[in-house]
């Protein structure tokens, strides 16, 4: 009888681990295809876009396509395009000779996707919203999609895959969440990037986003499109944070500074100790805010 019964309790458990398992969120198979083929969006004046393209890479290295000029929304415009590929992170550069339709430019990056279909089915089926559908562009096609939060970010699609080799170090995707929304992007982030947290600081030093004095909640995803740090904001920001979308490791943060001074670049915080780094603020040419920060061994 005991047998029995430790049969029945078994098979219980079972299926009521079943029954919860099918209320859960289906996995999403993975969109994304690598971190060296996510983007930051930057967009410059037309008559900066050279002097940025000289800072950015002589502060970082890499080299740039070949500049084209396109249309890359899904209403006329016109604007210069090209490619910057650094060993710390990639830069799809815009230097529109029209004024820009809503909603581009307000997009952070762009996430190379293995099928666009997919990828935003899956984006929407997770709790984003599609901000601009689908459309064609020289090369691909494209879509923008929201994340709770007010999160915007681009998906595209080349026609060509391409072909780049991994980055030396990976960026972090910046994202300052409101802390009534952060729990609801993390859910739909995850769902949709196949994506974990590998920490989650309720009590960290607000000196990373410029409160030294305050504590703040802090959150690094890791997924297949590469790093985003979370960092859950009531709004009351000093310049310049929260205009910073992306943060670039490097080797040596003084040096990189130091580089990046003699290509116009402004550094807007100077270099401090911040949990396990040593991180800073920077201006390239053309207004583009970074932040910089090279890890404590």
């Amino acid at each position: 009888m005991r047998h029995r019964t430790s049969i029945l309790t078994l098979s219980f458990i079972a299926a009521v681990t079943l029954a919860s398992s099918a209320f859960a969120n289906p996995p999403i198979s993975s969109v994304a295809v690598a971190p060296q083929y996510d983007t930051t969006h930057v967009y410059v004046a037309p008559a900066e876009v050279d002097t940025f393209v000289q800072a950015f890479l002589g502060t970082f290295g890499g080299q740039s396509t070949p500049q084209v000029v396109a249309t890359v929304t899904p209403t006329p415009s016109s604007t210069t395009s090209q490619l910057l590929q650094t060993p710390a992170g990639t830069v799809s550069l815009f230097g529109f000779k029209t004024p820009v339709p809503y909603p581009f430019g307000l997009e952070r990056n762009g996430y190379l996707v293995r099928d666009l279909d997919i990828a935003v089915k899956a984006a929407r089926d997770a709790g984003a919203n599609v901000i601009v559908e689908a459309f064609p562009d020289p090369i691909g096609r494209d879509a923008v999609i929201q994340w709770p939060g007010g999160l915007n970010m681009q998906l595209y699609w080349h026609t060509k895959h391409p072909d780049y080799k991994p980055l030396e170090t990976i960026p972090e995707n910046r994202a300052y969440i409101p802390p009534g929304a952060v729990d609801e992007f993390l859910k739909d982030f995850l769902t949709f990037s196949g994506g974990k947290v590998v920490a989650d600081d309720k009590d960290a030093s607000a000196a990373e986003i410029g409160k030294p004095r305050d504590k703040f909640r802090r959150i690094e995803v890791q997924s297949d499109f590469g790093r985003m740090l979370v960092l859950v904001s009531d709004g009351h920001l000093p310049y310049p944070y929260g205009y910073e979308t992306t943060g670039y490791e490097v080797q040596d943060l003084q040096q990189t500074l130091e580089k990046a001074k003699k290509f116009g670049v402004n550094v807007l915080v100077p270099p401090h100790q911040a949990r396990n780094r040593q991180t800073s603020i920077v201006q390239f040419p053309g207004g583009y805010i970074a932040e910089v920060h090279a890890v404590s061994k």
